[in-house]
């Protein structure tokens, strides 16, 4: 039987062990992901790009940076050396309609009514979010499911809503906020730079780091 205490269960004496033991669980929670989802993932993500198609991105606090971020490296990187174009809009970007929405309307509502508007059938959603329950991202995702747009999820926790009901969801075994969002983080950039060297058309571009 494994007696370990659980992570974050107790105070650590040093910020050494704690720094430690933050990496020991990380490993664990990346070596969790599984590679048949992160490839269809991969497929998905070139095929809605290729097909000329939208891909839009949200999450809620540091899973908002990740959004973000993804959009930052996915419209500027990916495209570099490429014949990739790809159309990325990060719902969790805009902080003059977010809190338009939010004051309004419905905090709820602050990714599907901007959704509403833009999302077409055969489009793609990703949600980032740790829990999978968040109330904006499960609205999300009944926007995407209206229009038969497809659902990506990337979860932590237990995986909550956003896994039962995305079409794929890469799902991390971490119940921690850091290590879940750490290991989003870390998926977002394999998935980037993969992606790029893939369709690199010139071998002196090939620079992935």
């Amino acid at each position: 039987m494994n007696n370990k205490k659980k992570f974050s269960s107790y105070k650590y004496n040093s910020i050494k062990s704690y720094y430690l033991n933050y990496v020991e669980e990380y490993i664990l929670s990346i070596n969790s992901i599984d590679f048949n989802i992160l490839e269809k993932i991969s497929k998905l993500l070139v095929g809605t790009f290729k097909k000329n198609k939208k891909l839009f991105v949200c999450g809620n606090g540091g899973s908002a940076a990740i959004s973000n971020h993804f959009l930052c490296d996915f419209a500027k990187y990916v495209r570099i050396g490429t014949n990739l174009k790809p159309k990325i809009i990060s719902l969790s970007s805009n902080v003059e309609i977010i809190t338009a929405i939010g004051n309004d309307m419905d905090f709820n509502k602050i990714f599907s009514y901007q959704l509403e508007n833009l999302i077409s059938k055969d489009d793609v959603l990703l949600v980032i979010s740790s829990s999978g329950n968040s109330s904006n991202i499960i609205e999300a995702i009944k926007e995407a499911k209206k229009v038969e747009a497809k659902v990506i999820s990337f979860t932590g926790f237990n995986g909550g809503y956003a896994k039962m009901k995305s079409d794929l969801s890469l799902h991390v075994n971490a119940n921690n906020y850091g290590l879940s969002e750490d290991s989003h983080q870390m998926i977002m950039h394999i998935l980037c730079q993969f992606i790029r060297q893939k369709f690199l058309k010139n071998i002196k571009n090939k620079t992935i780091f």
